[in-house]
């Protein structure tokens, strides 16, 4: 029986190393791995890829992303790389001028480090766009920028009391300076219009074709729901799956309502249930436990410092209830669902793995598969815990650098013995931990190979600054499989992320060998071809 698509001339990256050098490809599974006999399967119909050195591996799989709002942001006001106040300013002057009809000013993106304390002042909006509303999440879409008009429109004054899951930034004198915090993002972004469906949808579609041209051939959205005026990706995610444009495979995490109990947990079973279609799986719940590090809203298990280094009063925030958080957990799981939580700070993480344990001795063992995403500081007598729990640790290699954001926003506040415990991707590893690996895009770059890059060397690509964190460098062959295999276990699609006989036939083939080259330069590396049940959905040529 001849193969439909034959790769040869390897290397393969296998279970077992780079070990083989061909692959054949029947229907959309991987039917034969090995040598040079494999081409014996080749027919006059058989489409063969010469690899020419070049390495074929496992499509790449992001644990933790957001797509629909990524693909909004790149349609729209999209800051993203700007690197001075100046520079995002022109970019949002550029936006607005070229668009007079448009009613508000949408889009986001902005690092927090162009400006100073990372909290921009309306008065820099109101100078470009004076006559209409600016709501403008930053990179991390922990806080948004404001303009005058879009507080008015909100009626936030200064006798405008704090949410209690945000803060509402202040000058001198008290009155709202343009930057909203955490749930303070909601009293201006609730009135910002939604994207339509056919928006989120052209979104959706937009952000796959990037992702496939990063090989990246599955994924588990983030938050499916509504949140801080972030649009719901459910609608799009069902018609694609049901039209067959969607050619990912995906995971969906439904969001938990951080304002309500265990009364949502029916309309969460009824959702999994109704939105799960072809490709297209509704089977985790995304339980946000805490906020970031940059603006304080992270839970630590001490208080953070302030900006002399005295210790504050402020030891961030525990967005659900820690002493309700293992019931919820324990239900869930009982019900088969993944829990997938964000879980910033080592307070966090410690209540997401009290919440783990609790369940599993209430319930036993489970295939439901926890995992915790983000994990910046993690205290030492919790790492052992995910081997013993089964959780999975699902990190963003991306943010374990230093660039200004934390060298200038994290470290002075977290202090050096809580900084020097920051994304501990090797301690982990060495604890028997299972990791995977996400982007959290939009929030950084959903590029595998610069994620790879940085987990590997802990330095941003092209960067001459010190190694963050030397200790917790992780091999390259660590890294990819986090990427690949060890998301695939966390999406729950057990017949990928390996290169192996009956696997489905998701695979990327990459212009180089990484294997064969120093460190360095990995993130020089490009995709040169992706591949979805053994068809093609993004070639480079």
């Amino acid at each position: 029986m001849h193969a439909d698509l034959l790769f040869t001339g390897g290397p393969v990256l296998t279970p077992g190393g780079r070990t083989a050098t061909s692959v054949a490809v029947t229907g959309d599974r991987v039917t034969a791995v090995g040598g040079d006999e494999v081409r014996d399967l080749a027919g006059p119909r058989t489409e063969v890829v010469e690899l020419a050195g070049r390495l074929l591996l496992p499509g790449f799989q992001d644990a933790h992303v957001h797509p629909v709002p990524a693909g909004l942001e790149l349609g729209r006001c999209d800051l993203t790389g700007a690197l001075t106040a100046e520079e995002t300013v022109a970019r949002v002057r550029a936006y607005a001028t070229a668009r007079p009809d448009q009613e508000w000013i949408l889009g986001g993106g902005w690092s927090m480090e162009a400006f100073e304390g990372g909290t921009p002042a309306k008065e820099l909006l109101d100078a470009v766009v004076p006559d209409r509303p600016v709501y403008l999440p930053n990179r991390d879409h922990h806080g948004a920028w404001v303009n005058s008009r879009a507080l008015v429109l909100a009626g936030v004054t200064r006798d405008t009391p704090d949410p209690a899951d945000g803060r509402i930034e202040r000058d001198a004198a008290g009155e709202p300076s343009g930057t909203l915090q955490e749930g303070a993002m909601q009293l201006v972004g609730r009135l910002a219009p939604p994207a339509g469906p056919a928006e989120r949808l052209a979104a959706l579609l937009r952000a796959q074709r990037h992702l496939h041209a990063l090989g990246i051939t599955a994924w588990q959205d983030a938050l499916v729901g509504n949140f801080l005026g972030m649009d719901d990706p459910a609608q799009a995610y069902l018609a694609a799956a049901r039209d067959g444009s969607l050619t990912a495979r995906v995971r969906g995490a439904l969001w938990w309502e951080r304002g309500r109990g265990a009364e949502q947990i029916s309309e969460l079973v009824e959702k999994r249930a109704t939105l799960s279609h072809g490709r297209f799986r509704a089977g985790s719940v995304k339980l946000m436990l805490d906020g970031v590090a940059e603006n304080g809203t992270a839970a630590l298990l001490e208080p953070y410092l302030d900006a002399c280094g005295c210790v504050t009063a402020n030891r961030g925030s525990s967005f659900i209830d820690p002493a309700r958080l293992p019931a919820y957990v324990t239900e869930l799981d009982a019900l088969g669902f993944q829990c997938h939580f964000h879980a910033l700070g080592d307070r966090a993480v410690r209540d997401a793995l009290d919440a783990v344990a609790a369940a599993r001795a209430a319930n036993g063992p489970s295939d439901t598969r926890p995992h915790l995403a983000h994990l910046q500081v993690v205290h030492p007598d919790d790492v052992p815990r995910f081997a013993r729990l089964g959780a999975t640790a699902t990190v963003q290699p991306l943010w374990a650098a230093h660039e200004p954001q934390m060298d200038e926003l994290t470290i002075p506040f977290l202090g050096a013995e809580r900084a020097g415990r920051q994304y501990p991707f090797a301690a982990l590893l060495r604890s028997g931990a299972a990791l995977a690996a996400g982007s959290d895009w939009p929030v950084s770059s959903p590029d595998p190979l610069r994620g790879i890059h940085v987990a590997v060397n802990r330095r941003e690509p092209g960067s001459d600054a010190p190694v963050f964190l030397p200790a917790e460098r992780i091999g390259l062959a660590d890294a990819v499989r986090a990427y690949t295999a060890g998301s695939a276990r966390v999406n729950h699609l057990d017949d990928t992320g390996e290169v192996r006989v009956g696997a489905l036939a998701d695979l990327v083939v990459l212009d180089r060998d990484p294997f064969a080259g120093p460190p360095q330069e990995i993130a020089g590396t490009r995709v040169a071809q992706t591949y979805v049940g053994g068809r093609r959905v993004f070639s480079a040529g």
